[in-house]
């Protein structure tokens, strides 16, 4: 069930959320360290962790499922988010370079047929990054963050979805390995305790984020055909770059 995208800023306006906001976006930009000349799509509720790669990559766009709801971004500049079916994405084939999802794939009732659409708008050796609730964290029990929320996976489970529906494994990360507590003191500490928690207990991490590429031979993932009418949303215009801890 996908979370209603009210919900999703008002955790990212919290204490609690700017720091999972911050500590994530560190993971995600040591896997994708360089975005220039690249078209990036986000799918879910991206937006907190597509705002690092603005004034960097070519085009910048954000598909937020017509259940979870739509809310307009950036504050500043032009539009950049879409509301669309994350099953039919409106972008011609192979015709984004990147694609982040954050908080969809747990939510989705569809998620083969969402990572489907995914390979297909991707360009030959497209890369996906998909951010998913842990399901041996503490995060993933406590409705009270977003990663609480859906279907988590072990790493074993996602790997194997992204492999059956058309696309490589390359990398892993892990995050959040600070407990969910909202205490200011507590929040503080937090990179000291994602410091230590990547060395010693990685495995209850809060978020599992693994890269993965487009698979181009062998099982090409296959999906029914249906008579439908197809447009092309253009990609955002990125704006400045602002700084990693600026609110949406």
């Amino acid at each position: 069930m996908w979370q209603d995208v009210g919900d999703l800023k008002h955790f990212y306006d919290r204490e609690i959320g700017h720091t999972a906001r911050h500590l994530l976006r560190l993971r995600i930009r040591s896997l994708w360290p360089d975005l220039t000349a690249q078209r990036l799509l986000g799918i879910g509720y991206a937006i907190p962790y597509l705002r690092q790669f603005l004034g960097e990559a070519e085009r910048i766009g954000a598909i937020m499922p017509a259940a979870q709801g739509v809310m307009p971004w950036p504050r500043d500049g032009a539009g950049m988010t879409v509301l669309s079916d994350e099953t039919e994405l409106p972008f011609q084939d192979n015709s984004i370079d990147r694609i982040l999802l954050v908080h969809a794939l747990e939510s989705s009732e569809h998620p083969g047929d969402m990572l489907k659409e995914c390979w297909r708008v991707l360009a030959g050796g497209g890369r996906l990054m998909v951010v998913v609730p842990n399901r041996r964290s503490y995060w993933s029990h406590l409705e009270r963050t977003p990663f609480g929320h859906g279907q988590p996976f072990t790493q074993a489970q996602a790997t194997r979805l992204l492999r059956l529906n058309g696309f490589t494994p390359l990398q892993s990360e892990r995050a959040l390995l600070f407990m969910p507590f909202s205490w200011r003191a507590w929040l503080k500490a937090a990179p000291g305790w994602e410091r230590i928690g990547r060395r010693w207990f990685s495995t209850f991490a809060g978020v599992i984020v693994i890269e993965a590429m487009k698979q181009l031979y062998g099982a090409a993932p296959t999906k029914a055909v249906k008579r439908r009418v197809r447009f092309s949303a253009p990609m955002g215009i990125p704006a400045p770059a602002t700084r990693e801890m600026e609110p949406l």
